[in-house]
Order: structure tokens, then C-alpha cells, then sequence
């Protein structure tokens, strides 16, 4: 966990805004969908923006220039699918597939140049959102990260490597936590939602709200 923290003032109206992150082939897919059969009408799911974007026929190369027009355009999606569904749902829990930071572990230069280039900062980023579940890759551990999406390109080493880039960006949160590599996926998947459980009926407390 990081040392200190600037203070956090989340900057939002909607009941409860929670991101899941990490690596490729973390399960946090698989956790949000189970999340919001069990909840129901309490829970509406942000989409990844990437992967509706890449299997949609967005372009994909890989020269420096290309890579910077599609972390910022992946960067204003996920911002705006976030905003429409909390106006959409305001009284439901929020549950973001990645959130606006995850551009800058893949943004070709360092994080802070992805920030600038959003007129942002990680600060203001980190504010959007009220816990980070952070889903660490099967990849840390050296299994398969296939797991059937048709937008998922990175090798092993580089699902690790963004893994770890991640980590170091959203642990700046205050109120992160994270879901450890395991051999059994059922095992993974049952502590994250566990976590999930546990972070929202906390934050409900904290604001007073409840399903």
C-alpha cells in the first residue's frame, strides 16, 4: 500500500462510483457481470470503453502517434460512458470495467504526459471515484491470459508489465484494495466479490445510503 496520500474529495453526483482494474486476464469482467446479477437493478455496469471500441473496428497500430490517438480517444469514451450512466441512474451503484487512469499505463511516455495531455491529473482522476478493486493479471502468476476476448492482444510479459504499471498508478487511491493472483479463478472471482461486497456496504454506510 502507498505511504500518504493527498486528501480525496470525490467529485461527482451519483450514489456510489467503484472501479475495477488491473491487468489483462484479471477476472474483473467476470466480477462486475456477477456483481450485477446479484445486486440487480442496484448495480449499472460501465463498459470497458477499449474493448467496445477495438471489437467495434476501431483502428489499431502501433507507431507513437497512433497509440496517443487511442488512449485519448479511449480516455474521453470511458470518461463520457461513466458521466451518461450516472445521469441515467443516479441512485444506482456504479460499477466502472477500467476507469480513466488505465490510459496512461498504456500511453507510450510517461504517465504525467498522459494526464497533460487531458488537461488533467492523476489526483483529479483518482476523485471520479469512490473505492478501486484492483484485480491483479493471471499473467503475475504465468498463466493464459486469453480468457475469450477478441480485443486482448498483449503476451504474457506485457499483461505482468501493465499489471504492475497499474498498480503503481491506482494504489494512490485511498481506498484501494486488491484482489491477489490465484491458481483457481473460482477462488479469485469469490474473494473480489467479496471485496465488492464489503467496499459498497461500507461506502453505503459512510453516506448513509443503502440497496
Amino acid at each position: 500500500m502507498p505511504e500518504a496520500h493527498q486528501p480525496h474529495t470525490t467529485n461527482h453526483n451519483h450514489r456510489c462510483r467503484i472501479v475495477l482494474t488491473g491487468g489483462p486476464g484479471g477476472g474483473k469482467t467476470t466480477a462486475a457481470d456477477l456483481f450485477r446479477r446479484e445486486i440487480g437493478d442496484g448495480v449499472v455496469i460501465v463498459p470497458e470503453a477499449a474493448t467496445m471500441m477495438f471489437t467495434g473496428g476501431f483502428p489499431r497500430h502501433q507507431d507513437t502517434d497512433s497509440l496517443q490517438a487511442v488512449q485519448r480517444a479511449i480516455y474521453h469514451v470511458q470518461k463520457n460512458l461513466e458521466d451518461i450512466q450516472a445521469a441515467q441512474y443516479p441512485e444506482r451503484i456504479l460499477l466502472c470495467d477500467r476507469g480513466t487512469i488505465d490510459g496512461a499505463a498504456y500511453w507510450p511516455g510517461k504517465p504525467n504526459d498522459f494526464f497533460e495531455e487531458q488537461e488533467s491529473s492523476l489526483q483529479q482522476e483518482l476523485s471520479r471515484y469512490d473505492g478501486v478493486i484492483f484485480f491483479e493479471s493471471a499473467a503475475v502468476g504465468g498463466l493464459d491470459i486469453e480468457g475469450g476476448n477478441p480485443a486482448r492482444y498483449e503476451s504474457i510479459q506485457q499483461a505482468a508489465e501493465l499489471d504492475k504499471e497499474l498498480y503503481q498508478l491506482w494504489s494512490q487511491h485511498p481506498n484501494f484494495v486488491t484482489v491477489h493472483h490465484n491458481k483457481s479463478f473460482f477462488q479469485k472471482i469469490s474473494i473480489g466479490l467479496a471485496m465488492l461486497e464489503e467496499m459498497v456496504t461500507n461506502l453505503q454506510k459512510n453516506t448513509g445510503l443503502s440497496h
